[in-house]
């Protein structure tokens, strides 16, 4: 650790960096994340037929699953994203978690029973059920394209934080990452997978508690951190507003939440793989149960840490005092100043930055060779055997794996372009939950429907989410419009030696806390909202008509614009064709629509 010390206003700030026994927890979690990818690759069957490597043999628990299901939606991303959104804006984000309840529930009693009792693998096999081939192409190229393009950016992204506060080498903890992942995600398949999302889900909750202990308890207990919060105006309300454009309030996070979460598990073939290795749809509802308290802690737990963060630094901002360069790094700096007389404990919470990124990726490589093999090898391939398709999907999941790494270095050299890439994500999966929507509860819904209405909700998602990207001005940031207080000024004006200002300076200037659930670039003047004024929030959005308002849209809403427009053009599509004959005989019989199933 290095012993530059700088006091002010109260707080030591001290620049501090990795010692032998935080690499030593760092490199334990990766050795055991691929130990038990061996573990699985040597037992059982040996992952020799395709149902085993991609399903489990659909022998899996309900607890496994929902931790598994937990890890995966809690990447590294999200883990720097949410502390660093409670430290900027309050408590508000909180109300995400109202939407948990239905995001969840509506998987559990709609799409789950659909897609598990009719004994898929891909979910996109159901759209030739209920549709044609080319639907089910189209759908599965759209998911294929939309986890191409964000693996390489949750890769590199933590990677670079993480090397811009502890001095960790980028490419060491990629290719790290990378390697370890693609071994046991290769070897082991979806039953590695699981049970290692396990076990970095504790090592996840483990790094992010300890943290919160130890810093709670330097500024005396989660109570004072309450208290202080609260009359600093960080713990929120419910703001009913009904504006669309605005960024957060009870009705974008609850209800355009709703729908993020039942596209997210509900329709993502990442997440919905895992339902489908369960045992009995019974085990997978139970999972889906399970999940709710999972994210409610986890939301507990990110919005503490952000809490406790903002009382510590209330005076002096590291970002105002120029000691980081975005609000992405503000988590591991606050790491790494609370924890730096404690070895290990930051080697900790890096290995649970590392198990976020690993349990998202390994997930985005099985599921891509699982969509891979299923849509569009083995329609080709009719006669391939089990163990021959097994072996397939083993060179799929490794070439994605291969593939990732290319995509993390391609995000190194995209700069400000990474904002549009994390924005893909939240765009894409908006259409196709319409796209499933449209065949599960709409009978007269036509192939050519579905078609047209998938291209248009595209087509209107990335004009939305790239037209605010190019359109809206980019505001001055709250740290320039706010005077330091004296003693801040004093030490900022300090230089400090360490891998802030040795490393690579970021490469964008976005933060990880406004796409980690789905992923936009919102231009927010921070002073506006730390100071809760409605005057000033009331200024902003007037004035604006056309299509500033409409890219003004909060990107909670995106998920519910893009399948509202599949489902809509599809529905007029549909009416002006006309509907095939025969078609609703022949989806009921195969119980391929909701009034079927329940």
């Amino acid at each position: 650790m290095s012993d530059k010390i700088e006091e002010t206003v109260g707080i030591k700030h001290e620049v501090a960096t990795f010692g032998a026994v935080d690499y030593a927890v760092c490199g334990l979690l990766l050795l055991v994340s691929t130990v038990i990818g061996l573990y699985h690759a040597c037992r059982g069957g040996r992952q020799r037929t395709a149902r085993e490597f991609l399903l489990a043999d659909r022998t899996m628990t309900c607890l496994p699953i929902a931790l598994s299901l937990t890890a995966t939606f809690q990447s590294a991303i999200a883990i720097l994203g949410a502390p660093a959104e409670v430290f900027r804006f309050g408590t508000e984000f909180w109300f995400l978690g109202c939407s948990y309840f239905l995001g969840l529930l509506i998987p559990a009693h709609v799409f789950l029973p659909v897609f598990y009792r009719l004994g898929l693998t891909s979910t996109y096999q159901y759209l030739e059920l209920r549709f044609n081939k080319t639907v089910r192409i189209l759908g599965t190229a759209t998911f294929i394209f939309q986890m191409m393009v964000y693996m390489g950016v949750v890769l590199y992204a933590p990677a670079l934080v993480i090397n811009t506060v502890t001095g960790i080498d980028v490419w060491l903890s990629v290719l790290g990452l990378g390697l370890v992942c693609i071994v046991y995600t290769t070897l082991g398949g979806i039953k590695a997978v699981i049970w290692t999302d396990v076990f970095q889900t504790v090592v996840m909750v483990a790094g992010q508690v300890a943290v919160i202990a130890v810093s709670a308890g330097q500024e005396g207990g989660i109570v004072a951190v309450w208290r202080t919060a609260a009359s600093n105006d960080k713990i929120a309300g419910i703001d009913l507003n009904p504006d669309p454009t605005e960024r957060h309030t009870f009705w974008t996070l609850c209800v355009g939440g709703t729908f993020v979460m039942v596209a997210l598990f509900g329709t993502n073939q990442a997440q919905v793989q895992r339902y489908l290795s369960s045992r009995s749809e019974r085990q997978a509802r139970f999972a889906c149960y399970m999940v709710l308290p999972c994210q409610q802690l986890m939301m507990v737990i990110g919005c503490l840490l952000g809490l406790v963060m903002h009382v510590r630094y209330r005076e002096c901002s590291p970002l105002r005092m120029h000691l980081v360069s975005s609000h992405d790094q503000l988590v591991l700096y606050f790491v790494m100043d609370v924890l730096q007389d404690l070895p290990g404990l930051p080697g900790l919470f890096v290995a649970c930055l590392f198990s976020g990124s690993l349990s998202t990726i390994s997930s985005a490589f099985n599921s891509l060779a699982a969509v891979t093999m299923e849509d569009f090898i083995r329609p080709s391939c009719t006669h391939l055997t089990e163990e021959r398709a097994a072996f397939f999907s083993k060179l799929l999941a490794l070439g994605y794996g291969l593939l990732c790494l290319g995509l993390a270095y391609l995000a190194s050299q995209m700069g400000s372009i990474m904002e549009a890439a994390l924005s893909i994500f939240g765009i894409v999966g908006g259409p196709l939950l319409g796209l499933f929507c449209l065949g599960m509860f709409f009978p007269c819904a036509t192939p050519q429907g579905a078609i047209v209405g998938l291209f248009v909700g595209l087509a209107m998602a990335f004009w939305l989410g790239i037209g605010r990207l190019l359109i809206m001005p980019v505001r001055t940031p709250a740290s320039a419009l706010v005077s330091l207080p004296k003693a801040c000024q004093d030490a900022s004006s300090t230089p400090i030696a360490g891998p802030l200002l040795t490393s690579p300076s970021l490469l964008f200037s976005s933060n990880l806390a406004e796409h980690f659930i789905a992923p936009d670039v919102v231009f927010s003047t921070t002073a506006s909202i730390e100071h809760r004024s409605t005057n000033m929030l009331a200024t902003e959005h007037a004035g604006k008509i056309g299509l500033e308002w409409f890219y003004s849209l909060s990107y909670m809403w995106y998920a519910a614009h893009g399948a509202a427009t599949v489902v809509l053009v599809g529905l007029f599509v549909s009416f002006i064709m006309g509907e095939q004959k025969g078609i609703l005989l022949n989806i009921v019989h195969q119980g391929l629509l909701i009034i079927v199933i329940v």
